[in-house]
């Protein structure tokens, strides 16, 4: 892969991370003081994931879910088997209770996601790649193929964000990963930008 582009990759990313810190500090406030009116519990939550070479990062986010969320799922998947069914498909559900409402605002707008500027000012981020993986995701869903998945550096946005997102697989997912890393260049991140923006305008596959 080429370095020039790598290079400026994380110049881009380092200098649009920090203007979006800067102008977004004033949301960032409003959106914790709803948080705290809103659920028990601290205002950011530190979601361990699986970033460049298999590294542990945490991605940082709003809080969006009540505190006794393992508990919760549990009991929700032995009570509902079509609920775990959808989970195991598109690792996600569409209507998840462990969410108290102004979080699922957060989500739908995909402010939640606002914190990891900071992930991408400190480096553990880009702003267009790959999600970052959970850690069961990396053992049992990436297969043979986890090194390939995992030999750049994570986004905040990419192109799964913007062909669907939550509306896909797990499996459709990959196939998107896989298009992006094959072909990534500062054209395609533009691009995948610009998209974002009218994703997170339309709210389009947010939940």
């Amino acid at each position: 892969m080429n370095s020039i582009y790598f290079s400026f990759k994380r110049i881009f990313d380092l200098l649009f991370s920090l203007i979006a810190l800067l102008l977004l500090s004033p949301l960032f406030f409003f959106i914790g003081f709803g948080i705290k009116i809103s659920s028990s519990g601290p205002i950011f939550f530190n979601s361990k994931r699986i970033g460049r070479d298999g590294k542990t990062i945490s991605c940082l986010k709003f809080r969006t879910m009540n505190l006794n969320t393992q508990e919760m799922m549990e009991d929700l998947f032995k009570k509902s088997p079509f609920l775990k069914r959808e989970w195991d498909e598109f690792q996600k559900l569409k209507n998840d209770p462990r969410i108290f409402p102004f979080g699922a605002f957060l989500r739908k707008t995909s402010l939640d996601e606002l914190p990891q500027f900071i992930n991408v000012f400190l480096g553990e981020l880009s702003l267009v790649g790959p999600r970052p993986y959970l850690l069961d995701q990396v053992e049992t869903r990436l297969g043979k193929e986890k090194g390939f998945y995992l030999s750049i550096k994570p986004g905040i946005t990419g192109l799964w964000q913007v062909s669907g997102r939550s509306e896909l697989t797990f499996e459709q997912r990959l196939d998107l990963e896989k298009e992006y890393i094959k072909n990534m260049s500062f054209s395609l991140d533009l691009k995948i930008i610009l998209k974002t923006i009218l994703v997170v305008i339309f709210r389009k596959g947010a939940y």
